[in-house]
């Protein structure tokens, strides 16, 4: 179990472990449900929209010249491979 301080302002800092059991990356944000017998349950916001989708491809192996980019373009509309 992990005891955490409260500031005088009302705050507490999670520690990195408790982030990382979480899944939370700083800048996002985190929801707080109350429970029974004052309990809080903290659980990571699913990002919604271009935030949910930037990121989720691994970066490609080599970047393309914008000549490159519009040969595929060009191909793709011609319906070729």
């Amino acid at each position: 179990m992990t005891t955490l301080t409260i500031t005088a302002k009302g705050q507490i800092t999670l520690r990195r472990e408790l982030l990382q059991f979480l899944g939370i990356a700083p800048g996002q944000q985190v929801e707080v449900n109350k429970l029974a017998n004052g309990v809080l349950a903290l659980q990571a916001v699913a990002p919604h929209g271009l935030e949910a989708f930037a990121g989720c491809l691994p970066p490609p192996n080599k970047a393309l010249s914008l000549e490159e980019i519009n040969t595929i373009i060009a191909n793709g509309w011609a319906g070729q491979p």
